[in-house]
């Protein structure tokens, strides 16, 4: 009998449902006497609604409602008082105007296409008030977030930096990035009475979903379900229920008729969230032998007038390298925007792009190589506070990474290595984040056949939660993996986390191995054995003896009381290769290469892919993505698939991905730390190096397009 372990290369146990269609995405269930929602968006930046004209989209065919801050019935958890209140903007419970774009009507009818021509009749009326969307024309406005602890941060002497023999002093600009998965945001809802409700909806988190809509509506969370098993994409674009989902409960709660509620692409800018634009300014002093005396790193970044976002922006200067003395301010600047949101390596990958280039500019200015200059600042504890790292191999990334991207033939001199008439560099970017495992539980099924079935409310946002937690039960329980089942995406199963964080596998991973080990010491004991037995035994076979067709448990899992004395983190060391033309200003990324520290790999074929796609983002992040605003108006010039540049096929040569593969003895009982995040942050940097070594043009100010470089 052939056994699948951990770190195996196991093919995705739901890829022949993806590529032959057989997979259910929110916008794909068929639901009896279903109808359709289209949101009518605001033409103002700021102000107030006076008057909605909703006759002639009332009167078009097959319009079942209209509904306006004006006849909109009341969602409990909107109201002053609530119970349980829901944060951020509340649709149609006021007239008020945030942003351009915002959802001032919902019109619901029997086709999409009629509820898309009856919106187009919408006529409103405003009373317009000023507003802000230019950035740079209010960073002096910017204000210390007002929840969370964003306090300045001092370790040491502040701006000690500038007392150093050799300062590098420079300001770092991200634009506006746009989530943008393939898949639009889709919600179904439909009532059964006025208590219970059901959706169809694109979530990262089934069982946080599940709370929210209940907050809204008042209901007990066990009469909300949730249904989410595949998600195209998000990125971070539904760690939270947006108001459209409670919309769309709310429209079917007033026609008594299941409503599908879609967002155009143009609202997926708007509507869901994204990565929000920052300046960050960072001051590095070191010695001459380059050893680090000060670092000081500022960040700006907007946030919505209506509510705030925040990220941890500058958390990775507090700790990846060894300095005495580091500084940082975090401070967010209100807009006539939507509110930002997560975007795969929230706060991290904007705040390395600052760092990792600013130490790259401190190499050339040691003369120094830039892995060189990492290592004599490389920490082996966690200087912000004070502990040791639960397992650090990022030593070994910088090597095996360098080896394989061919460091040995990078030139320190800028401009001076090429291939023909194409200028060659050569660049790195370093990153880390969190380390993190949260509560959660299995339920496990063996039947008479020998089949598995194991139950958790995850998600799978892409990564291939589904199949790793095969392998996990495989290797726990020594069968074979096509015998095994997992079912996510259900608010009806037990309790996990939202998938955000990179914490899936060591949060809900751990619970699928806890209730495994607790499956097979119950049948231990049902065999007349000690329940930590290793002896192999026939599962099928124990059953049997017993007379029973089934046996099920339910574990819940949580984490280590030991982990409190240790920093735990992921770490990456991104490598990039790339040509430059010096008179066009094309760049061609030749090869990336992304060697991480991340525990034990559970599955080698889905944590490759998981990493390419990582640095997919990053080239887009470095390279094409850029979310332009026409501030006369508040508006998106760009807000398409057409003018927002994605990297495509043509944009991505090789990418390699590699695993120091040394399991965490702390975090979790697989060993394993998520690679979500990190295969993202530090790509962006990494390519900007490689860009500046090949030419010697240093890009401080995202997308380096070509024009940037001539």
């Amino acid at each position: 009998m052939k056994k699948d372990a951990i770190g195996d290369s196991l093919s995705r146990v739901d890829g022949r449902l993806k590529v032959t269609g057989g997979a259910k995405y929110s916008g794909e269930y068929k639901v009896p006497n279903l109808t359709y929602g289209v949101l009518v968006s605001a033409t103002i930046a700021s102000g107030t609604v006076t008057a909605l004209d909703t006759r002639a989209a009332e009167r078009a065919p097959g319009v079942l409602a209209v509904i306006t801050p004006f006849n909109a019935p009341k969602v409990p958890g909107y109201q002053a008082g609530a119970e349980r209140p829901v944060r951020g903007l509340k649709l149609f419970n006021d007239n008020k105007i945030y942003f351009n774009a915002q959802p001032i009507a919902l019109v619901v009818a029997d086709t999409f296409e009629r509820a898309t021509y009856a919106a187009s009749l919408v006529k409103a009326t405003y009373n317009t008030e000023p507003f802000e969307t230019d950035f740079h024309k209010n960073i002096d406005k910017g204000v210390t977030p007002q929840k969370g602890n964003y306090k300045d941060y001092v370790r040491g002497e502040a701006n000690a930096y500038k007392n150093a023999p050799v300062v590098v002093e420079e300001e770092y600009l991200l634009p506006t990035e746009v989530h943008n998965p393939m898949e639009l945001h889709v919600t179904t809802a439909f009532w059964d009475g006025d208590d219970k409700v059901t959706l169809y909806t694109k979530s990262q988190g089934v069982k946080g979903s599940q709370r929210s809509i209940a907050a809204a509506f008042g209901l007990n969370p066990d009469n909300v379900q949730i249904n989410s098993r595949f998600v195209g994409g998000a990125f971070g674009s539904s760690l939270r229920t947006w108001p459209h989902e409670i919309a769309a409960a709310q429209a079917a709660k007033l026609v008594k008729r299941p409503v599908k509620l879609t967002l155009t692409r143009e609202q997926m800018f708007t509507q869901v969230g994204y990565r929000p634009l920052t300046i960050q300014k960072i001051g590095l002093g070191a010695t001459a032998d380059g050893k680090l005396i000060g670092i000081t790193h500022e960040s700006h970044s907007q946030t919505a007038v209506y509510e705030e976002f925040t990220e941890g922006a500058v958390n990775v200067s507090q700790f990846l390298y060894n300095s005495p003395n580091v500084n940082t301010l975090y401070k967010v600047v209100p807009l006539n925007v939507g509110v930002p949101a997560p975007m795969r390596g929230p706060g991290e990958a904007t705040g390395s792009f600052a760092l990792e280039s600013a130490l790259d500019e401190l190499s050339y200015k040691l003369n120094l190589d830039p892995i060189e200059l990492r290592l004599r600042n490389y920490t082996d504890t966690d200087p912000e506070r004070n502990k040791p790292w639960s397992s650090k191999y990022l030593k070994e990334c910088y090597q095996k990474g360098a080896e394989a991207i061919g460091w040995a033939d990078r030139k320190a001199q800028p401009g001076a290595n090429k291939e023909g008439e194409w200028l060659v560099g050569y660049g790195i970017g370093c990153g880390a984040f969190g380390a993190y495992r949260g509560n959660a539980v299995a339920k496990i099924k063996l039947t008479a056949d020998g089949s598995v079935n194991i139950q958790s409310a995850t998600s799978d946002i892409g990564p291939g939660t589904g199949t790793s937690m095969v392998l996990i039960a495989a290797d726990t329980l020594g069968i074979p993996a096509d015998k095994i089942t997992f079912e996510l995406g259900n608010s009806a199963f037990p309790n996990a986390p939202t998938q955000g964080g990179s914490a899936t596998v060591s949060s809900v991973g751990s619970a699928v191995h806890d209730v495994c080990v607790a499956l097979k010491q119950k049948l231990y004991t049902m065999a007349g054995k000690p329940a930590d037995s290793t002896e192999p035994i026939d599962y099928v076979a124990v059953l049997k003896q017993n007379n029973m067709p089934s046996v099920e448990l339910t574990q819940e899992s949580k984490g280590n009381p030991e982990a409190q004395k240790y920093s735990m983190y992921s770490f990456s060391a991104h490598f990039a290769k790339v040509h430059v033309h010096p008179l066009t200003g094309q760049v061609k990324i030749k090869k990336i290469v992304a060697c991480v520290d991340a525990g034990k790999i559970v599955n080698h074929k889905t944590a490759s892919s998981q990493m390419i796609g990582g640095a997919v983002g990053g080239v887009g992040m470095a390279m094409t993505e850029e979310a332009v605003f026409d501030d006369r108006y508040g508006r998106y010039i760009n807000g398409n698939f057409a003018d927002y540049h994605v990297p495509v096929n043509a944009d991505i040569q090789q990418i390699e991905a590699i695993f120091i593969d040394k399991p965490d003895p702390v975090l979790n009982p697989v060993g394993t730390k998520g690679i979500g995040e990190i295969s993202l942050i530090g790509v962006a940097p990494a390519l900007a190096n490689a860009i500046y070594n090949a030419t010697g043009k240093r890009v401080r100010e995202l997308p380096i397009t070509p024009d940037k470089l001539i």
